[in-house]
Order: C-alpha cells, then sequence, then structure tokens
C-alpha cells in the first residue's frame, strides 16, 4: 500500500514520534510506502508533499512541533476541496491516509470517509486532552509539565512582591490544562470554561490568601466566562472551522481583582510555549504507540477509525464518535480542586 499521513491543527509535542512509528513499522513490517503531506489538509488539498521513509524519520523523536509541517485549513469550506484531495490521492497512487490531529482534523477525517469514501485512520492530538473517545491525548502531559514549571516560578516573584500574578493557559472548551497545572502548582483559584466564574468569588479567595500572608496564583482557562459576561476575545475574526481568537481573559481579570481588591495584579499568557519544546517521556511513549496501531488499522484497511488510549490498552473506535462530542472536566473533579481556593 502507499500511505499519505498528515498533522493538521496546532502543533504539539508528540507529532513527531507518531510520525516516525507509523513510517518505521509501516516500511519495516508490512511493506508499505510512505508520502507525506505538507500543512494538514492543505497538502493534499493542494498536492504538496514529500518522501516519508525511514531516513526522512531518523533522530525526529524528541523533536517538538510537526516535521510535516502543520495548518488549520478546511478543505470542506474550499472550492471544490474534496474533489481536488481525491484527485491528489489519485495522482500520488495514495491507497489510505493517517490523519494525526484534533476535533477539527478527525472531524473532516471522519466526513471525507462517511460522505465521499476517501479511507482515513485518525491519531488523536491535542494539548487540550477534550476528545471523548480517549483517556489522553498525547501533548496533554508535556503542556501540562510546562504550565506547572511556569505556576512554580511564579510564586516565588508574587511572593516577593506580595501581589496577585494571574496564569492564563490554553483551553478553549474544556479546562484540563488549567486544572492539571494548578493542581499540581498549587493555584489559589483555578477558573476553566466549564464553570462560569464569579468576579466576586475570585476576589474573596484572593483576599482571604493574602489575609494568610501569602500571594495568590490564579490559574485561568482562556475560555473561561464570566458569569455576568462574555468571552474575552482577542479579535473576532474566525479561522477556516469558525473559532475564534482566544485570549485575553487573564488580563481583564487582573484588573478587575486589582480594582476590587486594591491589590496589584499581574498577567502572564502562556500561550504557545504551551505547544513548543521537546515532549515529555509519557507523550513519546503514548505518541509511539498511537503510531503504531494507526499503521496496523491501514494494513488491515479498517478505515473510519481512530486509535485511542483505554486504561493502558490501545483500541479502535469509530471517528465519527471520536469526534461527536469533547470531552469536558466533570463537576466532580472541579470540586476537588475547590478544597484549595482562597
Amino acid at each position: 500500500m502507499r500511505v499519505g499521513v498528515l498533522t493538521g491543527g496546532g502543533d504539539c509535542p508528540g507529532l513527531n514520534a507518531v510520525i516516525r512509528a507509523v513510517v518505521r513499522k509501516g516500511v519495516q513490517e508490512h511493506g508499505h510506502e510512505f508520502i507525506g503531506y505538507r500543512d494538514g489538509w492543505r497538502g493534499p488539498l493542494e498536492g504538496v508533499s514529500v518522501p516519508l521513509g525511514i531516513p526522512a524519520v531518523r533522530g525526529i523523536l524528541p523533536r517538538g512541533g510537526t516535521v510535516l509541517g502543520s495548518s488549520r485549513t478546511n478543505p470542506l469550506h474550499e472550492e471544490d476541496g474534496v474533489r481536488r484531495i481525491r484527485d491528489t490521492l489519485a495522482h500520488d497512487g495514495v491507497d489510505a491516509l493517517v490523519a494525526i490531529g484534533g476535533e477539527d482534523t478527525l472531524g473532516v477525517a471522519a466526513r471525507l470517509g462517511e460522505e465521499h469514501g476517501v479511507p482515513c485512520v485518525g491519531v488523536p492530538k491535542t494539548i487540550d486532552n477534550d476528545l471523548s473517545a480517549t483517556d489522553y491525548t498525547f501533548g496533554f502531559h508535556t503542556a501540562v509539565g510546562i504550565a506547572t514549571e511556569a505556576i512554580d516560578r511564579l510564586h516565588t516573584t508574587a511572593e516577593s512582591h506580595m501581589r496577585v500574578l494571574v496564569v492564563e493557559v490554553m483551553g478553549r472548551h474544556a479546562g484540563w490544562i488549567a486544572l492539571h497545572s494548578g493542581l499540581a502548582g498549587g493555584a489559589n483559584v483555578i477558573l476553566i470554561p466549564e464553570q462560569p466564574f464569579d468576579v466576586e468569588q475570585v476576589c474573596a479567595w484572593v483576599t482571604s490568601r493574602f489575609r494568610s500572608s501569602y500571594a495568590p496564583i490564579v490559574v485561568v482557562a482562556e475560555g473561561a466566562v464570566p458569569r455576568d459576561g462574555d468571552m474575552v476575545l482577542k479579535d473576532r475574526s474566525l479561522d477556516s472551522f469558525g473559532h475564534v481568537r482566544l485570549s485575553g481573559v487573564g488580563e481583564w481579570l487582573a484588573g478587575r481583582i486589582e480594582k476590587r481588591t486594591g491589590k496589584e495584579a499581574r498577567t502572564t499568557v502562556l500561550g504557545h510555549v504551551q505547544r513548543g519544546g521537546t515532549p515529555s517521556a509519557y507523550d513519546r511513549w503514548l505518541a509511539t504507540r498511537f503510531g503504531l496501531h494507526a499503521v496496523d488499522a491501514v494494513h488491515e484497511r479498517d478505515f473510519g477509525t481512530m486509535v485511542a488510549l483505554r486504561g493502558t490498552d490501545i483500541v479502535r473506535v469509530p471517528l465519527a464518535e471520536a469526534t461527536a462530542r469533547l470531552k469536558t472536566v466533570d463537576p466532580e473533579l472541579y470540586a476537588e480542586a475547590g478544597v484549595f481556593f482562597g
């Protein structure tokens, strides 16, 4: 078989580990040939590809990002997008696609397979950990580690100046990064998209922390929303999947905390630093296992499926099921962290 591989959506640590595993096992054990499409769905849409053999994947295991490049291109919104992809695959002699991505990338793969007969196998990637069909996605562990280290460092400067430090982390619809890093980093307030927050309550927790002679750390996910307001947006422009650009809730919240409490407040936006750099050992392990099982699914022609982690096992689930809904933070899980607020 000749197999295409692409990485779509936001980059994250571990993508190269998947590519390496797919190619190594696919060539060595199944005798398949591979082609890498550049920049996510833009590659097969525009016919931009690179050869992807074993020499091309040597040494990429510890590298962050993706050697294939990525983009948020949505071929379903492009003129003749489906036809152009089918023509590219036919021209390149590609028998199947391995699509590595999150909700949007895999949603496209699911529709291409169900509605247009394009044979796809999906691999779940997102630092947000919000795909419901898998216990964990690779990239999440590394992002949480980066955020936790930042919070650890910010504690010392917050204590030195006795000021409030608001740390804004990624998380559009799900607060997994905020919850895990906030709890691990000893934050005094954690705000997530699933639970609209009360600014007055946040200020009460901040004030309580100062009464204990400690400086508070507030961790807020970029998609968190005040109970009596709207989501804070960077701007109102939309990407090809209809998403607005988030960021700004940290600065917005710091201003209100400072005004209501009289305490100096500063904001640190971690942004894309959470996506970059070397993947953790866990993410390398998980991404590698996903790649090994994905190429087995291709070899067995089990198309329309996504590999997923269940416990310690890698299983296959329907792509349509994997992208049907997001995995969000359970209220009971969030309540556990509330013990440490204030």
